[in-house]
């Protein structure tokens, strides 16, 4: 019975001779498709608390380290697309290389990492509306703008505990609504949505440069208050856990293998090119945060950037400011959640998953169960859990699922040596890999038990529905051709 927990999918079970796509994508389009996705909520919400509550200035250097341990995993997830370009991506991976026990553990994990990753950014979408709205003369009663208990003040003085977070929810349906219709972003609209977010970081920096204070930066590296984690080495790295959540969607790039038109070359130069100019961003636009407005009145902010563009008094660019972070935070929900449905329908082609979730709509072509589960479970996550918490858990899974691509790539080199590879990771069978999973490991290391709880406890779960269900289901159990 063990043996079966091993059994391995065939790399030609997965990889086709046509695909239907066309390699039209050069080397630019692919960096433009990695800085739409990876641009996003982890920059505009999570510098804030990482820098008040763990790092201070320090978030800079936070930035960096999830930047280096990104780059390792993110050669190796250009290796194996090349060898397997198709829906699943670490799950794919992992089941060519580890077998089908493996391989369900991090198709688990990467749903739990899509739904939350959704919800902890139409989180961060919440704030940056209100505060939108707000400056129109708009307001929204606290109470429906913070997760439960919450403490809040209304507009009379009065602290009270909130309810729950009412515009989260709302936006995590309107992006349900067009997944369900089959609306899908051309490469136009991204170029856009990139365009309008690279305008809102190039507006931000320029506008706040002279309103930065150099006493904010001192000390550059609060000392630790004697919990790990809190300030001092032991917070720059829990920093740098929470905020890797900031470089979720850079490894997009690696799953564009087939529509590139030369991989061995163009895959490379855009995971790291992408890799590199979202992480000089990050740095030079935290750096600007935290010298603006000082990184403890940061702590509790799931908007920085607003409170930021408010401290400075120009209503004008703060409107507009805002209005395009509520905009292309609606691109990256979109990227996640349909992210979230690529890896159930392809855990259900396996049999893995109920056959409901590959179940396409007849008219519109779109898994809507799989759409609708994934709403419900994001706007439940969303409106009662602190954005802290949810970038915390979207980051250990993406961690996981880091680790796991970087060790597929060592044993696929041993077990499938002469396997067809469009790109090959640098320095031999062991280097890369080796400080990808390490670099990953010590990030993950660097996170607090309950985050650790959370995802032991959801791994667990996996492993019940896998032994009442996926184990019995497997088509490869069942010699069922794919």
């Amino acid at each position: 019975m063990t043996t079966s927990f091993w059994r391995i999918k065939p790399i030609t079970a997965d990889t086709k001779p046509t695909t239907g796509l066309k390699p039209v994508m050069g080397p630019w389009q692919l960096m433009a498709l990695g800085i739409g996705v990876t641009v996003g909520a982890g920059l505009f919400s999570l510098t804030g608390v990482a820098a008040g509550q763990h790092a201070g200035p320090a978030v800079v250097l936070s930035f960096i380290i999830a930047a280096i341990a990104c780059g390792f995993a993110g050669l190796c997830y250009a290796e194996l697309a090349g060898m397997l370009p198709v829906a699943g991506s670490a799950y794919s991976y992992a089941y060519s290389s580890m077998g089908e026990l493996v391989a369900w553990i991090i198709g688990w994990d990467l749903i739990l990492e899509y739904t939350v990753a959704a919800a902890a950014v139409a989180s961060s979408w919440s704030g940056y509306f209100s505060s939108l709205l707000r400056g129109w003369g708009l307001y929204i009663d606290p109470r429906l703008l913070a997760p439960p208990m919450t403490p809040v003040t209304l507009s009379d003085g009065q602290v009270v505990h909130a309810w729950f977070n009412a515009p989260s929810v709302f936006i995590l349906f309107i992006v349900t609504a067009l997944l369900m219709r089959g609306t899908s972003e051309s490469s136009t609209v991204n170029a856009i949505i990139v365009a309008i977010k690279l305008l809102i970081v190039a507006i931000v920096t320029i506008v706040c440069l002279p309103h930065i204070h150099a006493t904010n930066f001192q000390p550059f590296v609060p000392h630790n208050t004697g919990h790990f984690g809190h300030f001092g080495f032991s917070g720059i790295m829990q920093a740098a856990s929470m905020i890797f959540f900031a470089y979720i969607g850079f490894d997009t790039v690696s799953t564009a293998a087939q529509d590139s038109r030369n991989p061995q070359r163009d895959l490379p130069i855009s995971l790291i090119g992408s890799l590199l100019i979202c992480a000089v961003i990050y740095v030079v636009f935290s750096s600007v945060l935290v010298g603006v407005v000082n990184y403890k009145d940061l702590a509790h902010d799931p908007n920085p950037v607003a409170t930021v563009m408010d401290s400075i008094h120009m209503p004008a660019l703060s409107a507009f400011v805002k209005l395009g972070i509520a905009l292309g935070y609606m691109s990256v929900i979109y990227g996640m959640m349909l992210g979230q449905s690529r890896v159930s329908l392809a855990l259900a082609h396996d049999g893995l998953l109920p056959p409901c979730f590959a179940k396409l709509n007849a008219r519109c072509k779109t898994p809507w169960t799989s759409h609708i589960i994934t709403a419900l479970a994001s706007s439940i996550l969303a409106a009662c859990l602190p954005i802290g918490i949810l970038g915390a858990m979207t980051s250990i899974g993406t961690l996981l699922a880091f680790v796991i691509v970087s060790v597929g790539v060592m044993i696929l080199r041993y077990k499938a040596p002469n396997a067809p590879r469009r790109f090959r990771v640098p320095g031999g069978n062991i280097l890369i890999p080796s400080l990808g999973a390490l670099a990953c490991l010590i990030v993950m290391l660097s996170m607090d038990g309950l985050t650790w709880g959370r995802l032991v406890i959801w791994l667990l779960i996996g492993g019940v529905v896998y032994g009442l269900y996926g184990r019995h289901h497997s088509l490869l159990k069942n010699n069922t051709p794919h």
